[in-house]
């Protein structure tokens, strides 16, 4: 039995996960929040990553760890000179700031669909591509001293290995980056061109079982991913699954073995960690549109909202909600406001609002789910995250309005655990044990497992109802 550690920098704090290698089970674990000002900035030193490593580390917590897998936040991107010496803080935030440059870019390689069919995404905010392209304008001096590029993984698992001369990245990390492509596992070199104004090294791109290396100690570090790829893995999802996040915003992903090319950039063609592929699809409103509504009625809280919603029935009387509260992405409506549609006397009152809200919001993600089925991705069971996901009115929805299983796991370091099991994956190809296209078996997440049953006829003359004012409201908006 032996036993590695994966480590999960997000963008507020290092979460280290100690794992036995057969089995997955969580033996010991740290925990430090990054030493930063403010809340969430949008310009981070990358040194307050490795302080916080340390920090989560202590106590003899890594003894005896024979490998690391690295996981951390997708959009960062650390400029360094030919040194290898920051040129900047590293780039974070998803901020206003960087919408101009999103749009500057999307016009200079002309349109979305240029765009989609170069690396399968469209720029948005958050993207590294265009945090290049608002450096290149904004602190261009910065920008000509750039001569390295690295996201946060490629650049913690650079400093565990001692920086050496040979910088590496995975599949996942890249396909977030604007400038790789999924479909063609190559970079596009004339895109980092065409955001910084001149070309820069990047990371070699290994495969999932790959090691980036060995520290002097003999401590092998595995690729590492980004959070969302290491979390995937950390869940156990494989083909036919899909994971619905419930975040302020929501987001709808799923396994399938080829990469989606989607003009209209409502998919965004991601890699994950495992060599297959993870399309995934975002809307703006999630869980903002229930904390909207409880402040509307005056709640002190999303429970209450739930305990109000249940108190309604299937449809809310007739009322429907279209969330587009901070316009849309899916469907592409960013300038419009939400809808409330069938006000009658009847449907009048407190819990129908409230239901209509749950049922808006899950309806809003189910027409994301519908974008990567109507493209022949399979979706038999649906893992819901978030902590909305543990709201009995959400529970109650969900299955039927989804159209399939739902499976709600318990709250854990999903990340962490992923970065740990590719950690043991590449652990076990070094070692002759485990074989480079199968990952080790682990422990699935436990979970609650919500069948759609007899709802399921109720819940999908909901989500009609929702469809039809959808329609009404926004004609040929969406087309999955």
């Amino acid at each position: 039995m032996g036993i590695v550690a994966g480590l999960d920098s997000s963008p507020d704090f290092t979460r280290i996960v100690v794992c036995d290698t057969d089995t997955g089970a969580v033996l010991r674990q740290g925990y430090a929040p990054h030493p930063v000002d403010g809340d969430r900035p949008a310009d981070v030193d990358p040194q307050a990553w490795l302080l916080s490593l340390g920090e989560a580390a202590g106590g003899g917590l890594l003894e005896g760890v024979q490998a690391i897998g690295v996981s951390a936040q997708q959009n960062a991107v650390v400029p360094l000179d030919a040194q290898g010496n920051t040129v900047r803080p590293a780039m974070v935030g998803g901020d206003r700031r960087n919408q101009v440059a999103a749009a500057d870019l999307i016009d200079a390689l002309g349109g979305r669909e240029a765009w989609a069919q170069a690396v399968g995404c469209v720029p948005q905010a958050a993207q590294p591509v265009t945090k290049l392209r608002w450096l290149a304008k904004s602190e261009p001096d910065a920008a000509l001293r750039t001569a390295i590029l690295m996201q946060a993984h490629d650049w913690l698992v650079w400093q565990l290995l001692g920086r050496p001369v040979r910088r590496t990245t995975d599949r996942g990390g890249a396909s977030g980056t604007g400038y790789w492509s999924a479909a063609t596992g190559n970079y596009r070199t004339d895109l980092v061109e065409l955001a910084l104004g001149h070309q820069a090294m990047l990371p070699e791109v290994i495969g999932p079982a790959e090691a980036a290396g060995t520290t002097p100690e003999g401590l092998l570090i595995s690729a590492g991913t980004g959070e969302t790829m290491a979390a995937a893995f950390g869940l156990g999802i494989g083909l036919g699954d899909a994971v619905v996040s419930l975040g302020a915003s929501g987001s709808v992903m799923a396994v399938h073995p080829e990469a989606l090319v989607d003009g209209t950039g409502m998919i965004t063609a991601l890699a994950d960690a495992t060599g297959m592929h993870l399309p995934v699809v975002t809307t703006l409103n999630a869980v903002r549109t229930l904390r909207g509504t409880a402040e509307l009625l005056g709640l002190p809280d999303l429970e209450s909202l739930s305990d109000l919603a249940m108190k309604s029935t299937p449809g809310a009387h007739g009322l429907v909600l279209l969330p587009y509260l901070e316009g849309e992405r899916t469907p592409n409506l960013p300038h419009t406001a939400g809808t409330l549609s069938g006000l009658r006397r009847e449907s009048m009152k407190a819990e129908h609002l409230a239901r209509a809200a749950f049922e808006g919001m899950l309806c809003g993600l189910a027409d994301a789910l519908d974008v990567l089925r109507g493209r022949g991705v399979e979706v038999r069971r649906i893992f819901l995250l978030g902590a909305a996901a543990e709201l009995t009115a959400v529970q109650a929805a969900a299955p039927a309005l989804f159209g399939a299983q739902v499976v709600v796991p318990q709250p854990a370091d999903y990340a962490a655990i992923g970065a740990a099991r590719q950690a043991a994956w590449a652990l076990g190809v070094s070692q002759g044990t485990l074989d480079p296209r199968t990952p080790p078996a682990w422990q699935g997440a436990a979970a609650q497992v919500l069948e759609p049953g007899e709802e399921l006829a109720v819940g999908q003359a909901v989500r009609q109802q929702y469809v039809s004012v959808r329609e009404q409201t926004h004609p040929g908006a969406f087309r999955p």
